[in-house]
């Protein structure tokens, strides 16, 4: 990409942050890499470095505000100043609001919503300062609508929204750029190595869980990197991720009403599937 030569990305052990270390190695970028996962993390590096030999690692958990302010000081040590910062780590739950613990929900926001705002006040000082730079934060297709069972993974998904919203509006004219990143069903292993408690009829597991997000899929996550990278490479502010986030994205604009009707219909006909 002509104006990003260097990049840090979260959550890139697999998935959509894997597949976006390995796109932006083939063009070149040099790259910091983190994820709490360690030994993953290091697979994906081995892979990353046989593209680009300009590739660092660092296992991270991004709900730690120091250890992320630690990562993007080692990143700019490392590679220089970071031209895009892609906030993509992110985990998930499964559970009702009448049972849902204030451990779990706090566990799901320290991840997926201050993992977001902790990457992005770590880095936007120097690029405000270089008047240049990407901000890449995913938020998520649950970002636009609400999940029955996903209420705290809808809610921090939407606080991201509006977080990066708010950003947009505080970055004009400052010459960086926030980009808000919306997928749909993409293949990742967000689902297999989240929290499965309870669905709307108060049962769930691993397993149901997983095989009702693989009825969702409509995305790879090399597909999806590559969506996410054309967005940025145009200036695009909001990046809708995949048919199913196009299409849902309308329909909840065009007819918010009725849509919550037909939602709740596609819902019960696949309950018997859907972790929801």
């Amino acid at each position: 990409m002509t104006d990003i030569k260097t990049a840090f990305i979260t959550g890139a052990a697999s998935g959509i942050g894997r597949a976006l270390a390995l796109a932006l190695a083939r063009d070149g970028v040099s790259l910091y890499l983190t994820d709490i996962n360690a030994d993953a993390l290091a697979k994906t590096c081995m892979e990353v470095k046989a593209l680009q030999s300009n590739v660092h690692m660092r296992a991270l958990d991004v709900a730690d505000r120091d250890a992320v302010n630690a990562a993007a000081a080692d990143a700019e040590a490392k590679l220089g100043p970071v031209d895009a910062v892609f906030n993509n780590a992110g985990v998930s739950l499964s559970d009702t609001v009448d049972r849902m613990s204030y451990e779990d929900l706090d566990w799901l926001m320290g991840i997926n919503f201050y993992g977001v705002v902790y990457g992005t006040k770590a880095f936007l000082p120097s690029m405000l300062a270089r008047r240049s730079g990407h901000i890449i934060n995913v938020s998520s297709l649950f970002g636009l609508i609400g999940v029955g069972s996903q209420s705290a993974y809808c809610a921090a998904k939407h606080a991201v929204k509006g977080f990066n919203e708010s950003l947009f509006y505080e970055l004009d004219g400052t010459g960086v750029q926030v980009h808000s990143v919306h997928p749909g069903g993409v293949d990742t292993n967000i689902v297999l190595n989240g929290k499965h408690l309870h669905n709307v009829q108060g049962d769930t597991s691993a397993e149901q869980a997983q095989e009702g997000f693989r009825d969702m899929i409509q995305t790879t996550a090399e597909g999806a990197a590559q969506i996410i990278l054309d967005g940025v490479k145009r200036g695009q502010y909001r990046i809708l991720v995949g048919p199913d986030a196009r299409r849902i994205d309308r329909l909840q604009r065009w007819m918010p009403n009725r849509w919550r009707k037909m939602f709740l219909k596609a819902m019960a006909e696949r309950r018997s599937k859907t972790p929801f």
